[in-house]
């Protein structure tokens, strides 16, 4: 978004009134625009629009009650992938102003030793919990930040009875607008064009990152995070507030999560009811209560996978709840700051026996008793084994769960587990520690509930070691060694002898690395196996390779080796297509690889061709190649028949000149099809299965690094039948127990199919599996690079 010059403008002096309420709250509040940014009116997804607050009028309006008020402090805590700023704002009483320190000191001790804190809280009942209110994680719904704005001006400024009495129980935190990028350009997603409310297991994004150390740093009791639209999910249930339907991930503690969470929902919808005459809408005024999904529903909208926020914040302990307003209007802001205040009431009513609880699941982690879960779900520890030649892989993980504030440390000494001897520098995950819900998330191979559930609101399956390719062995014994605690793995890589070096084709790192050799224009050949050898000398490598983290050693090259180059990729840009930017995963793990990454909107190929390019990538939907558009999808995909045939002939001339195409996925397959680049049955899973599935690599060219029962990731499952005009080069396991975890109805009508292959008259390849999903399955983005560098 280009940045236009700052206009003068001065924010009105009075602000919005929002205690008590009034019939004037609900109208858009009044303050001089100061457009700094261009900034969408509205976005073309919404059926409805208002005049919401822009972005640009934030930081000053902020800036101004922090003036006006000895309760608040604002600040800015990194900015977005776009470079815009994340403001955080806590709000206590003045006596508490300064004072952080005793509450998060509190927080260490529940860690450390939980019966203590829980003694202290029983013996202290004056003590302020933490509460935390993430707003408008996806930037179209606009109502959750206007809300926030609201309630910061009341407990900012009111002194009615009920602003003291929660801020002298409470100590708020708002995250005030947790996307500012979706927010001004009025999309769902964030520069990147990743969904941020998918990426709480990756934490690929800054905005992630960003809430990762605000929950790290406060453990908030409550967490709350503001979306929209929900309407009429039930018949006079306007809205809905969280906790969900089963299925429930099993690594939480669930029993102690449900005892207030659901309780807590109902408060917020008693505080919404007894406010609904005032609301301007016949939809509000008719309502008789709002969508609670346990309570009203048996499954759909389920708390399975951590990616969401309030899912990864109940691992920190906190009662989480997703709030989704019914409509995008001063109405649904009313709902939403209702829903809030109910909740800050519940707990400031609840808040001694809450934080109990919230204590007793770290208390239940150290002292390695689960009570309400299955037997041998939990390990007594993880085993971490370190490769010596690329140890990259291990070392973020291990990095990943330190910032996660999970413990990890590492062997002094050798020692043995389950008849295995494993070599001093192995990394353990001991199990007996607070957040072991949480490690245990991450590192479990996951299970199969296809039978549980008949559909899942999104994935199923995210196991790190699996798809992220590193080893984490779990074992039920416990483990004799001395170890040390791991706080950060900063190890640089090294070089070895003389040169040529060995580059083995075996992570992100590596494949990065030859990348950026090739761009200082170092020779680089590959060899079947897909390893890489630079024929240079140690002093022409040395940096890079440090960098790395890579070992890199001398060795001697095969005479079947083939020399690679820089090459210049582009990806097929999926602005919005049904509210997805599906393309954005695979884009972000070309970029991780090392390649020169080019987004193209399907307009731009048919206008312009792919000139400049050698590698054309479709990672989207189908619809991207459709005339059949929505109003809101017109600005991102082909207009006429025209355009469509031109984008069939420019990527047909662009192959007939030596360039390569690459599909991955399902829509992207199916795009193929349409454009007649392959005769290929192109089969595909229902729209919500997902999950790990065993594969079986050729092992060499295309799929080179990989081997048999081998592992891949499938989302919206893609396979390929009639291919006799194909080269086959991975095939799903052709067992019945090919599907290791997710879910997937009637996934065994797949097995032993293919699902990666290349056309032999073309250089067209065609990947069934998600190799680049949302940034996340790492472990399969060289796929990505086998497919790119194969001649």
């Amino acid at each position: 978004m280009k940045k236009k010059k700052a206009l003068s403008g001065l924010m009105a002096v009075s602000l919005l009134t929002v205690i008590p309420w009034s019939s004037g709250l609900a109208e858009k509040p009044q303050w001089t625009n100061v457009n700094t940014y261009e900034e969408q009116d509205g976005s073309k997804f919404n059926s409805e629009n208002y005049d919401f607050v822009k972005f640009s009028q934030i930081g000053s309006k902020l800036k101004e009650i922090e003036k006006l008020s000895n309760r608040v402090k604002v600040e800015v805590r990194g900015t977005s992938a776009d470079g815009n700023p994340l403001y955080v704002v806590t709000i206590a009483d003045p006596t508490t102003q300064g004072k952080f320190g005793k509450v998060k000191a509190l927080r260490k001790q529940m860690f450390k030793n939980p019966g203590k804190a829980q003694e202290w809280v029983a013996n202290n009942p004056d003590f302020k919990v933490p509460i935390m209110i993430n707003g408008s994680i996806h930037g179209t719904e606009f109502v959750g930040s206007d809300a926030i704005l609201q309630l910061i001006e009341r407990f900012a400024t009111q002194n009615d009875a009920t602003t003291k009495e929660i801020l002298e129980n409470n100590i708020l935190i708002f995250n005030v607008v947790q996307n500012p990028d979706g927010r001004i350009d009025a999309t769902r997603f964030n520069g990147e064009g990743i969904d941020i409310n998918r990426d709480f297991i990756t934490q690929s994004q800054p905005e992630t990152k960003e809430m990762v150390e605000l929950i790290k740093e406060w453990n908030p009791m409550v967490f709350l995070d503001t979306h929209g639209y929900v309407k009429n999910y039930q018949p006079n249930l306007q809205g809905l507030i969280e906790p969900c339907t089963p299925p429930h991930n099993p690594n939480y503690e669930y029993d102690l999560y449900g005892k207030w969470a659901y309780k807590q929902a109902e408060a917020m919808e008693a505080e919404i009811m007894k406010d609904h005459e005032n609301y301007s809408g016949s939809l509000y005024q008719n309502m008789k209560g709002t969508y609670i999904p346990l309570r009203d529903d048996s499954a759909g909208w389920d708390d399975y996978p951590p990616i969401f926020t309030p899912m990864y914040a109940m691992y920190h302990g906190a009662y989480g709840h997703t709030l989704e307003a019914p409509t995008n209007d001063w109405d649904g802001v009313r709902w939403m700051y209702n829903s809030i205040m109910g909740a800050l009431k519940f707990a400031t009513a609840n808040k001694q026996s809450m934080i109990t609880d919230q204590i007793e699941v770290f208390k239940r982690g150290i002292n390695f008793d689960h009570p309400f879960h299955k037997e041998g779900l939990f390990p007594k520890a993880y085993i971490l084994p370190l490769d010596p030649k690329d140890p990259t892989v291990t070392n973020k993980a291990v990095n990943h769960l330190i910032n996660n504030d999970i413990e990890v440390v590492q062997a002094v000494n050798a020692f043995e587990a389950d008849g295995v001897l494993y070599p001093k520098g192995t990394y353990l995950v001991e199990m007996d520690q607070a957040k072991a819900g949480l490690a245990n998330t991450m590192l479990w191979d996951g299970e199969d509930i296809t039978n549980d559930t008949p559909a899942m609101y999104d994935i199923s399956a995210w196991s790190l070691p699996e798809l992220w390719g590193f080893e984490a062995v779990a074992t039920q014994n416990p483990i004799k060694v001395n170890a040390t605690k791991i706080n950060q793995i900063t190890g640089q890589g090294k070089v070895s002898g003389k040169g040529p070096f060995l580059i083995p084709n075996s992570s992100v790192q590596s494949v990065n690395l030859v990348n950026a050799l090739l761009k200082q224009g170092i020779p680089i050949v590959r060899d079947t196996q897909g390893n890489f050898f630079a024929k240079a000398v140690a002093n022409q490598v040395s940096a890079a390779v440090k960098e790395s983290g890579l070992q890199v050693g001398t060795a001697d090259v095969p005479a079947d080796a083939v020399a690679i180059t820089s090459l210049k990729v582009a990806i097929l840009k999926d602005g919005g297509m049904g509210k997805q930017k599906s393309h954005a995963g695979t884009k972000l793990a070309l970029k991780r690889l090392g390649f020169d990454v080019t987004e193209v909107t399907p307009v731009e190929v048919a206008k312009n061709t792919l000139n400049g390019f050698d590698i054309f990538v479709y990672s989207g939907t189908e619809s991207l190649i459709s005339t059949n558009l929505s109003e809101a999808n017109k600005e991102f995909g082909l207009q006429n028949a025209g355009q469509l045939n031109a984008f069939k002939d420019n990527v047909t001339i662009f192959l007939n000149e030596g360039g390569k195409y690459i599909a991955v996925g399902a829509g992207a397959s199916r795009a193929t099809k349409t454009l007649g680049l392959t005769d290929d049955t192109i089969n595909v899973g229902g729209s919500n299965s997902n999950g790990i599935v065993k594969v079986d690599y050729e092992g060499t060219g295309l799929t080179a690094g990989y081997g048999e029962n081998d592992i891949g990731f499938v989302y919206r499952p893609t396979w390929f039948t009639d291919t006799d005009n194909d080269e086959v080069v991975a095939t799903l396991a052709d067992s019945d127990n090919f599907f290791v975890a997710g879910h997937w109805k009637n996934n065994i009508t797949a097995k032993g199919q293919a699902v990666i292959v290349k056309e032999q008259n073309k250089d067209v390849t065609l990947i069934g599996l998600e190799a680049g999903f949302r940034d996340h399955p790492d472990y399969l983005f060289r796929l990505l690079s086998n497919a790119i560098f194969e001649k």
